[in-house]
């Protein structure tokens, strides 16, 4: 995947992707680097759906919410800090809820302002270093790898 700039008309084409590949649940993340090119990882509670895991900032996408607005919301929701802007989509990932349901997630690069993390929803968090990339599952890797390519 090469990253893509995003625009309205991206947009628009990921979302009708999605309705004709039958997808029922839209989840956004974010990759958010700090300035030393560690990147933010939050990690499951052991008890949670996929609990003990390592991810992205991410969440569901509300009804009649756009991915950029749920992307601004779920980063300051989980970790407190406030989305400066969204510069790149990184491609996405398909897999299936707690529930079931068919459920992609579409990620995004992401700058923050802000300093200090806040969890919420997760019981810790780490920033990471391409070493500990591998902490994350494959498919969260593959999205890291496509950022790393663009981020040199």
């Amino acid at each position: 995947m090469t990253p893509s700039t995003v625009t309205p008309d991206l947009l628009d084409d990921l979302a009708r992707t999605a309705a004709r590949d039958g997808i029922e649940k839209t989840v956004v993340g974010a990759v958010i680097a700090g300035p030393d090119g560690k990147v933010l990882l939050l990690h499951r509670p052991a008890d949670d759906y996929l609990g003990g895991l390592w991810e992205l900032p991410s969440g569901g996408v509300e009804p009649g919410e756009t991915l950029i607005e749920a992307l601004r919301r779920e980063v300051a929701e989980e970790t407190g800090l406030t989305v400066a802007e969204i510069r790149d989509y990184l491609g996405h990932f398909d897999y299936r809820s707690g529930p079931g349901r068919r459920t992609r997630q579409y990620n995004f690069t992401a700058t923050i302002s802000g300093e200090t993390v806040q969890l919420s929803e997760h019981d810790a968090h780490l920033w990471a270093d391409s070493g500990q990339h591998g902490q994350v599952s494959s498919a969260v890797q593959e999205v890291l790898s496509t950022w790393r390519r663009t981020a040199v």
